[in-house]
C-alpha cells in the first residue's frame, strides 16, 4: 500500500512531511488530534462519530485560542483517506493547518478483544499534560506504554499522585463489580473519550447503573472484570495488571462485558435516534 497523507489541503504520496524548523508543532508538540475508526467505509456511519470527533477538536481550538481549520478541507482529506484506511488520525496545528494520516486496524485486535491483555501500572511521574485535551505532546503516555511493553504487557495504566488508577495510555477504564459498571470520573483528570461518553449513555439506556468514582486501592481489587475502551479498539478486556506489590487477575470472559460489546451491534436500536 502506498504511503499517502493529507496536509494543508493537498494529498501527498510520501513517507516524509516537511515542516518549518520553528514550527511550534515540531518544537513543542503544539498540535491537537483525534483518532477515529471509519465504520462501513463512511464518515457518516453512526459508529464513526464524525461530528463528535470534530466537536472534540473544536473544543480544544476554542480553549487554546487557536485558528479554526477549513472544515471542508478536513472532511475532504478524510473522505479521500478513508478509501484506503479504516483508521484516521486528524491533527490540527495552531494556525489552522490540518494533517491527516491513516492506518490499518491492529492485526491482533480480535484476539485482544476476545481473550484480553496484560497491563502494567505506570510510574506516577508519567501523567499526561492537559488531560482534557488530545495534544501532540503525548510523550508521557507513549513512554508509559513503551516501558510496559518491556515488561511483556500490552498497555499501561496511568495513575495520580495517590496511586489511584486514571486511564490506560490509550483509553478509558471500565470495571464491573457489585452488579454495575464503574469508570473514573472526568474530574480526576482523564481524557473525556468519545467512546467513553457514548458507552455511558448506552449503559444508561440499557438501564445499567454506571458509577463514576475514583479508582482507589480499596475499590480496584473488588472488580470482577475490567476493560478499556477507545474509538479504534472498541472494548478490550484486561486479564492481568502488573503492579510493584503484585499482580491482579480479572476475568476477560465475564458475561458483563457483553453489555459493553452490544453497543457496536445494536445500531438499529431507537437509542441511536436519541443521539445528536
Amino acid at each position: 500500500m502506498s504511503v499517502i497523507y493529507w496536509y494543508n489541503g493537498k494529498l501527498f504520496e510520501s513517507q516524509t512531511l516537511e515542516l518549518n524548523i520553528n514550527d511550534p508543532g515540531l518544537l513543542y508538540g503544539a498540535t491537537i488530534f483525534t483518532t477515529m475508526r471509519v465504520y462501513e467505509n463512511s464518515l457518516d456511519s453512526k459508529l464513526t462519530h464524525w461530528s463528535l470527533h470534530c466537536d472534540r477538536l473544536l473544543f480544544s481550538i476554542k480553549a487554546f485560542g487557536w485558528i479554526e481549520p477549513d472544515w471542508h478541507q478536513v472532511r475532504q482529506g478524510a473522505q479521500i483517506l478513508r478509501e484506503h484506511f479504516p483508521v484516521l488520525r486528524i491533527t490540527l496545528f495552531p494556525d489552522g493547518r490540518e494533517w491527516i494520516i491513516g492506518r490499518l486496524l491492529p492485526a491482533d485486535l480480535t484476539p485482544k478483544q476476545t481473550n484480553g491483555i496484560v497491563c502494567a501500572v505506570a510510574s506516577i511521574e508519567l501523567s499526561r499534560s492537559l488531560p482534557a485535551h488530545k495534544t501532540g505532546n503525548y510523550l508521557s503516555a507513549w513512554l508509559a506504554k513503551t516501558l510496559s511493553q518491556q515488561l511483556a504487557a500490552q498497555e499501561a495504566i496511568l495513575v495520580d499522585g495517590g496511586g489511584n488508577w486514571l486511564e490506560t495510555s490509550t483509553g478509558n477504564l471500565w470495571g464491573w463489580r457489585d452488579g454495575c459498571w464503574w469508570t473514573p470520573p472526568l474530574a480526576v483528570g482523564i481524557l473525556p473519550g468519545i467512546m467513553r461518553s457514548q458507552l455511558v449513555k448506552w449503559l444508561e439506556y440499557q438501564q445499567q447503573e454506571v458509577k463514576e468514582q475514583p479508582w482507589t486501592m480499596d475499590l480496584i481489587p473488588g472488580f470482577e472484570a475490567i476493560a478499556y475502551s477507545n474509538s479504534v479498539m472498541e472494548i478490550v478486556p484486561i486479564h492481568t495488571v502488573q503492579q510493584p506489590q503484585g499482580s491482579l487477575e480479572y476475568d476477560p470472559h465475564h458475561q458483563s462485558l457483553q453489555i459493553l460489546r452490544s453497543f457496536f451491534s445494536m445500531t438499529t436500536s431507537p437509542f441511536w435516534y436519541t443521539l445528536r
